[in-house]
């Protein structure tokens, strides 16, 4: 399993500026299969300046959800520290 983008990132209005509601995209590689599936990711800066990440699928996909969900919250949070998410 290899996650190749989240395209179509489109961030959600929040009165809360630490806590930035995204929505997108998920393509992953799956058995050399293309797969794409909804994703809805919350990136919530902590007063410690460490990011908390949340992830939900509504679609479920046949692969196990913990290492799936650690590989794609690491994703996210090199997205976020290169600065390729909405602001």
């Amino acid at each position: 399993m290899k996650i190749l983008q989240i395209k179509d990132i489109l961030r959600k209005d929040s009165p809360i500026y630490y806590r930035m509601f995204y929505t997108g995209t998920l393509v992953l590689d799956l058995m050399n299969t293309e797969v794409e599936r909804q994703i809805d990711f919350t990136v919530e800066t902590m007063p410690t300046g460490h990011k908390e990440i949340t992830v939900t699928m509504p679609d479920p996909i046949d692969y196990p959800l913990i290492p799936l969900t650690k590989q794609i919250k690491t994703f996210i949070n090199d997205l976020s520290d290169a600065g390729k998410l909405p602001v």
